[in-house]
């Protein structure tokens, strides 16, 4: 999935979004700070959440990053497949990207196989206010 660079712009700005993944047949949606990073979003839980579990269970997730603002609301909303990243080259690459860019994570920062990254690899996409 290529996102444009108004989209790409966008995204690199934004530190939060809503991040929904499936608990049987009922939605889990809770605010996640993320990294965007090769056309992916990337995010960090723990092993004991929820979202953890469900996406263990079922690796279909959505995300959505948004500015609202009347009349010049901007969005994208992606929907695809999880990657749980537990240790090895890309846990180390997106470790470091998490570190430079979120203070929380210098403050209380983890090893590999400590708490996984999950690697949404959207397979559908849309966005409005970014034209």
């Amino acid at each position: 999935m290529n996102f444009s660079p108004k989209e790409k712009k966008f995204l690199h700005a934004i530190e939060e979004a809503r991040f929904a993944t499936v608990n049987g047949t009922i939605p889990h949606v809770k605010p996640v700070s993320f990294i965007f990073h090769d056309d992916s979003f990337y995010l960090a839980t723990d092993y004991k959440t929820r979202t953890y579990k469900n996406v263990a269970k079922n690796p279909k997730a959505a995300i959505s990053i948004d500015v609202y603002k009347p009349g010049g609301h901007k969005a994208v909303l992606a929907q695809g497949k999880i990657k749980i990243i537990e240790h090895g080259p890309e846990f180390k690459k997106i470790y470091e990207k998490f570190f430079e860019k979120f203070e929380w994570v210098r403050r209380d920062p983890w090893k590999e196989d400590e708490a996984p990254f999950l690697k949404l690899i959207p397979t559908t996409k849309t966005s409005w206010g970014l034209s």
